[in-house]
């Protein structure tokens, strides 16, 4: 199926760089971008179309699929557009900046009868793949509780645009959280419920990174956050983001079981260290990779919403996985600021585990 890229900023690369060169049933047709010398770079690099427009790249017959790499404020204008226009539609995360933006683009896809998802698809790779099945065949027996902690000083020091991260619609909780969210949902089941504290610890912060060096960010979104969440299948457990912090000595993921702890790798990449406990082991033991697709594979998910286009199956990375967490977000922050616990309405089906092929980019 063939790829129309809108945005090509720092993640693009990665994305037409695997579409092309590993991911064998998807092709990179074009790209439109707002700054000409990003399309210019992408289309030097990897061939395909240089769209004079967004609207020229929808209404091109020959996309498939637009692979939305705007920045978040825009991904519900632009993936409506291209759902209208019968556009099959992959989106970096968020869904949007509100569950109620992400479930009107739901709602206009199935409308339309075109698919809809998008990042992260970290996920679908070795290491959540593996965690994911040790937790199914009983290797901490029934899982009971959880930490997950996102803590570091903030994307101002490296990041070469990150004044959008602090403002409406990001922050850690939007900017981090659906890696970590997306992750422990796969694992772990639907959420419930949330509960949340949270504040903004720094109103102005200065970037540090080239091009904007010395640039005062006003700060509009909480960069401290401490919830608890609540899943269906009794699972309770502590989710820690912030963007205030210098260092830390906590692990990314733990996940408690009543015969067993599994320390996650960060769910940001694809693979590990991953490591066991057992009682009678009496110690942390490093397990290997089961699964394909260890290193940094972004793009995974839009071959499998190709190929389940094809096949006739749920791709993986779906609409309904993208909304639960975006729910599950807005209720962060909902709830820290109204200081009460927040119901969580939608609910995720699990699909299947990403299977082995016989030929490495093509998947099952």
């Amino acid at each position: 199926m063939k790829i129309g890229v809108l945005g090509y900023g720092s993640i693009g690369e990665i994305y037409v760089e695997n579409i092309t060169n590993v991911f064998r049933e998807v092709e990179f047709v074009g790209v439109y971008d707002i700054v000409d010398e990003r399309a210019e770079k992408a289309v030097a690099t990897y061939g395909g179309v240089k769209y004079k427009s967004m609207d020229e790249m929808f209404n091109d017959s020959q996309v498939d699929i637009v692979l939305n790499l705007t920045q978040p404020k825009t991904h519900y204008e632009t993936n409506i557009k291209a759902i209208n226009a019968g556009k099959h539609v992959y989106t970096e995360k968020p869904l949007g900046i509100s569950y109620d933006e992400g479930n009107k683009q739901v709602v206009a896809a199935l409308a339309r009868g075109v698919r809809i998802g998008g990042a992260p698809d970290t996920f679908l790779g070795a290491g959540i793949q593996t965690c994911r099945k040790l937790i199914e065949d009983g290797h901490i027996g029934t899982p009971i509780g959880f930490t997950a902690f996102v803590i570091n000083r903030g994307p101002e020091a490296w990041h070469p645009d990150p004044e959008f991260i602090f403002k409406h619609g990001c922050g850690p909780v939007f900017d981090m959280g659906p890696y970590y969210l997306t992750a422990l949902v796969n694992m772990l089941g639907s959420i419930k419920s949330v509960t949340a504290m949270t504040k903004t610890t720094f109103d102005v912060r200065t970037i540090t990174s080239k091009p904007n060096f010395g640039k005062k960010i006003e700060v509009e979104v909480p960069t401290y956050a401490n919830s608890i969440l609540n899943f269906e299948s009794g699972v309770m457990g502590s989710f820690f983001v912030t963007y205030d912090v210098h260092a830390t000595t906590l692990p990314c993921i733990e996940i408690y079981g009543s015969s067993g702890t599994l320390l996650v790798q960060d769910p940001n990449f694809f693979k590990g260290p991953i490591k066991l406990f057992r009682p009678e082991q009496g110690a942390f033991t490093e397990v290997p990779l089961l699964f394909d697709y260890s290193e940094n594979y972004r793009g995974i998910g839009i071959a499998d919403m190709a190929k389940a286009i094809e096949t006739g199956r749920k791709h993986r990375a779906n609409e309904n996985l993208m909304l639960h967490v975006l729910e599950a977000m807005d209720g962060i922050v909902l709830s820290g600021e109204e200081g009460c616990t927040i119901s969580i309405e939608t609910t995720y089906k699990h699909t299947p585990r990403i299977v082995n092929a016989e030929l490495f980019g093509v998947l099952d």
